[in-house]
């Protein structure tokens, strides 16, 4: 491994010296807040900026008919009813660690270039517009109070097109007073000027020196070749000034926009079929169809994402979990609660989550997950047979994916014939069951093919938690 510099230059053979810091190692779990204008419609998803002004679209039909038409009443007039008025950055970051978040990740500016902190670059900013604080700066304070590692999300890079649909019939982006807000408006197939370059790294600079963010993520727009010349400038002015505050940096990509090693892969709404060498990021939503609150938006299920954070550890990542909240600055009661039981889970068996390390193989059973973003509606669901792995020290964890129908867990990785797990096994214990938090010594028999458990009666009988997936604690001899 190359020497880590004292100090990184803004080239990618500096900057593949870059070590992923253990607080991402050990964190596995983290929460991530689309919260702006787009928030007030309420509709359709965070995309509404650009489809109300893509003509003949749902958003489109939807605003002339709600709001008026653009030329009367566009995106920009959103801004003020982003009222904030319930915001509460103690309560959401309370409500953040009550859920066992170890990191915080707000959308600091989305593609609608509105900016959610006080900019001295960007006018359009919630510290004097909307709802008129510092909503990062507030958050940043509230997180790291909480003992939790604080971040950003910046996608300000699409801004070069995402309100271009409004240039093609009569909108309020075509008028030259807005053009500070909804950007160049040009083409998704011209290359960004040079001008819109710099702007860009300098409102990114801005971001982090004025938040010292630990996490700093970048959605997909930044691997087109005309943002590629400025990536190692960044990230190399980045990781030396959390050098300098003594902080651990972790700059999040996608699309292969940075080489590998010098930065942490990020998997949207998607899954990684193989336990991966190196810390990666998957990131999805409590709902289905948004990152942003939407009326009327299903809900995953506490099980389902537990599922999703146990296979992501599993094979080496972690999780970024969204929550949307309301225009007002409430977060819904649906998703507080998804929260919450998450929470509950992990209170039990944060153990086999928290701090661990990958085993020999992720795990076991017949669900086989795709490979890839966007894939998440195409995964295999989870069946008893699904089983995932994780380890600390000498400890061997066994993570169920899905509540076992004959109280039985059948471990095929652990059989005495096979060469995966060389010692004897001492002890094995359900890590909690029923609310209970000591664990429970558990009949086990090892035979050549397989290891088997049985679990208590008391948990068979009372799985019917909002989270029933049983964790095995493994003790050699």
């Amino acid at each position: 491994m190359t020497a880590r510099p004292t100090r990184y230059e803004a080239t990618w053979e500096s900057l593949a010296a870059y070590e992923v810091p253990e607080w991402f190692r050990d964190a596995k779990f983290g929460i991530f807040i689309h919260w702006g204008p787009y928030s007030v419609p309420a509709w359709g998803n965070e995309w509404y900026a650009r489809n109300m002004y893509q003509m003949g679209s749902p958003e489109y039909e939807h605003h002339r008919e709600v709001w008026g038409p653009q030329n009367e009443f566009g995106y920009k007039d959103f801004i003020p009813l982003l009222t904030g008025e319930s915001f509460d950055a103690d309560a959401w970051a309370a409500l953040f660690r009550e859920a066992g978040a170890q990191y915080v990740v707000p959308v600091a500016v989305h593609h609608d270039g509105f900016a959610m902190y006080r900019s001295e670059l960007n006018p359009w900013n919630a510290a004097v517009m909307g709802p008129k604080r510092d909503v990062i700066g507030e958050l940043s304070e509230a997180v790291r109070r909480r003992s939790m590692t604080f971040g950003v999300s910046t996608h300000r890079a699409e801004l070069w097109w995402f309100l271009n649909g409004g240039m093609a019939f009569d909108s309020d982006v075509r008028d030259p007073r807005y053009s500070s807000f909804y950007g160049p408006a040009q083409s998704q197939q011209l290359e960004p000027n040079e001008q819109f370059l710099q702007e860009w790294v300098a409102h990114t600079l801005e971001l982090v020196d004025a938040y010292e963010p630990q996490l700093l993520y970048f959605d997909w727009w930044i691997h087109r070749p005309g943002y590629l010349p400025y990536l190692p400038k960044i990230a190399a002015h980045y990781y030396n000034r959390m050098a300098e505050a003594g902080l651990g940096p972790v700059l999040t990509y996608k699309d292969g926009a940075f080489p590998a090693g010098t930065a942490v892969e990020d998997v949207e709404r998607g899954a990684s079929a193989t336990l991966r060498p190196q810390p990666w990021q998957a990131c999805t939503s409590i709902g289905r169809g948004a990152w942003c609150h939407v009326e009327g938006e299903d809900y995953k299920t506490p099980g389902e994402l537990v599922g999703t954070l146990v296979d992501t550890v599993a094979k080496n990542g972690s999780l970024l979990l969204n929550v949307g909240p309301k225009a007002d600055g409430t977060i819904h009661s649906a998703e507080a609660e998804v929260l919450r039981e998450i929470g509950a889970w992990l209170a039990v068996n944060g153990e086999a989550i928290y701090g661990t390390r990958p085993w020999s193989v992720y795990g076991e059973g017949p669900a086989r997950a795709v490979e890839g973003k966007f894939m998440e509606r195409d995964q295999d669901g989870f069946g008893p047979r699904d089983l995932r792995f994780t380890t600390r020290g000498d400890v061997l964890y066994v993570l169920g994916l899905s509540a076992p129908q004959d109280g039985r867990i059948e471990i095929r990785s652990l059989g005495s014939d096979l060469t995966l797990y060389q010692g004897e096994v001492k002890l094995i214990e359900l890590l909690g069951h029923t609310g209970e938090f000591t664990p429970v010594p558990l009949e086990f028999e090892r035979g050549p093919h397989a290891l088997t458990v049985r679990l208590p009666e008391s948990w068979t009988a009372g799985h019917r938690a909002a989270v029933p997936l049983p964790v095995l604690r493994i003790t050699a001899a």
